[in-house]
């Protein structure tokens, strides 16, 4: 009898592995698929790689769903952990470690506007719009936490989407703040939903909000602190060790794990995970990247944009294919028109929340622009970042099963309603929304290229290297200067020069911390190591 039982287990244990085997090897073809598909519709006029990743996931949640007669739509179920541990790191690090730093920290106070003030005025729409329509439609027993946790879900934007029209060099500032927002504004979301699941909302007083508003400041700024203090111990450690006379492969591992490890130490101590890898993103491309050896330097650069390239084409293909979760569906199947007028609800609270952030701000910023060399943000281009916006795409899903989720009664009709609204809003936002960007961008700004091309074969070895190695700081300082009209003696003497703070903190980098953690014209000289050889070779 016992030889039965164990038996049976064995069996059962091997068939699961068999299963998970097969579901492995079918996910790993569609992201094939969509890689091979997404480069053929490339020049397509409507469709881009993440709309066809999504259409590709309900496609196959679709098929899947017929063939196990109604019982499940997805080869591996939507999982938070998954999402936030593996999946959105390298995203966010990429993100970091290839923007170009001299465009985004001189519009980082507009940024910081959009991304942190427009997040929370846009939270605040969404929350007050949910309090006093969605008790008129009779959902269930929702808590003024649960109103709130909508704000900052319905708050997180995806402008996947636009990024992949706008062209970073024809439009540095259009791209910059979209860019730059996207980041901050996701971050702003989860610290927002931390910050409200961190306490009884039940019974809201002057204290409780106080409280509130300290709880989110603490998180913002230890999550970056914690960041840079990340990205200034590789540079060291890289700095004084330097791998790279023995091995490169230590000096790339080192840099892979040492960015992983800051965001799971965030994580470990309830911080804004998002927030701490973009800004260790940033340290290591100004400080580790420099450190290392010609090689690795390539390496990185294309390791870490092919991370985040398929971690994107996962999670939209992972959204795409849980959208068909047949048991939230049967739920919310009794009443469907409550969850239609719940999505289109939804939706119209994001449309006036963001264009009440984006136009006033961006006349915000503009006043207070006040040297003439400062690029304005023209109503096109405020046209352009609001519609970004408009798009929901994983860190909402994620968001919203982390809060409907986290008692447990994944069952409740309150709790289905919301989750199968938030699958309705991403899925219509990115397609419908997303189908519609590149026309609208081509309209509205027509004099650019916007589409990305790719660049011409190099000639020769150091025409291929040299790019990477500039890390963007010379497209920089030249994109900058181009078409800047020389400013008068008295708007000279009136103005406050916008590149002041960058002066001195240039003064402070190349005084203090260069020296200590390395970076450009910093870089260890160890002899007979690949770098110098390299450099012999080219001087």
């Amino acid at each position: 009898m016992a030889v039965e039982v164990l038996f049976s287990k064995l069996t059962a244990l091997m068939t699961s592995d068999h299963a998970s085997v097969v579901s492995l090897n079918l996910f790993v073809a569609l992201l094939c698929a969509c890689i091979v598909i997404g480069h053929l519709l490339e020049e397509n006029r409507w469709i881009n790689e993440s709309i066809t990743a999504l259409v590709i996931g309900v496609c196959t949640g679709f098929f899947i769903l017929l063939s196990t007669g109604g019982k499940s739509s997805h080869i591996m179920a939507f999982s938070e952990d998954l999402f936030f541990i593996y999946l959105l790191p390298p995203i966010i690090f990429n993100a970091g470690f290839q923007v170009k730093k001299k465009q985004f920290f001189r519009n980082f106070m507009t940024i910081m506007l959009f991304g942190a003030v427009g997040t929370l005025i846009s939270f605040g729409i969404v929350s007050l719009g949910a309090i006093h329509f969605f008790p008129k439609l009779d959902i269930g027993s929702l808590k003024i936490g649960d109103y709130l946790a909508l704000g900052a879900i319905f708050s997180a934007t995806d402008s996947v989407c636009t990024l992949q029209v706008l062209n970073q060099d024809e439009t540095p500032l259009l791209y910059s703040l979209v860019f730059g927002e996207g980041v901050v504004n996701d971050a702003t979301s989860v610290v927002l939903l931390k910050a409200i699941q961190n306490f009884d909302l039940s019974h809201i007083d002057l204290t409780t909000a106080l409280d509130l508003i300290g709880n989110f400041l603490y998180l913002f700024i230890a999550s970056t602190v914690l960041g840079v203090l990340a990205g200034l111990l590789s540079a060291y450690i890289i700095k004084k060790l330097y791998f790279g006379r023995h091995s490169t492969d230590r000096e790339v591992a080192l840099m892979i794990l040492m960015a992983y490890l800051s965001y799971m130490l965030s994580e470990l101590f309830d911080l804004s995970a998002i927030l701490t890898v973009f800004f260790c993103g940033i340290v290591m491309s100004h400080y580790t990247w420099h450190n290392v050896t010609e090689s690795s330097r390539v390496t990185t650069k294309h390791a870490f944009a092919t991370l985040s390239f398929i971690a994107e084409i996962f999670i939209f293909l992972y959204v795409g294919m849980d959208a068909l979760d047949i048991e939230k569906w049967r739920i919310v199947y009794p009443s469907p028109g409550k969850s239609v007028a719940v999505s289109s609800l939804l939706l119209a609270l994001i449309l006036v929340g963001r264009a009440a952030f984006v136009f006033p701000l961006s006349f915000l910023a503009n006043l207070l622009k006040r040297s003439s060399s400062d690029q304005r943000i023209e109503f096109e281009q405020q046209v352009t970042i609001w519609w970004a916006g408009l798009m929901r795409g994983a860190v909402s899903m994620a968001l919203a099963y982390n809060q409907f989720t986290r008692s447990g009664d994944t069952k409740s009709s309150e709790n289905a309603i919301m989750i199968t609204s938030t699958i309705t809003v991403v899925l219509f936002s990115t397609v419908v929304f997303g189908l519609m960007t590149k026309p609208l961008v081509r309209l509205l700004l027509p004099s650019s290229k916007h589409i990305i091309s790719m660049p011409s074969p190099p000639s020769t070895p150091k025409s291929f290297t040299v790019p990477l190695l500039r890390n963007g700081h010379d497209a920089e300082s030249n994109g900058g200067t181009q078409n800047v009209r020389r400013p008068s003696s008295l708007r000279m003497l009136l103005g406050i020069p916008s590149g002041g703070v960058h002066h001195y903190w240039r003064k402070f980098d190349d005084a203090v911390m260069r020296p200590v953690f390395g970076g450009r014209g910093f870089v260890p000289f160890v002899p007979g190591s690949p770098l110098e050889q390299s450099v012999h070779q080219w001087s």
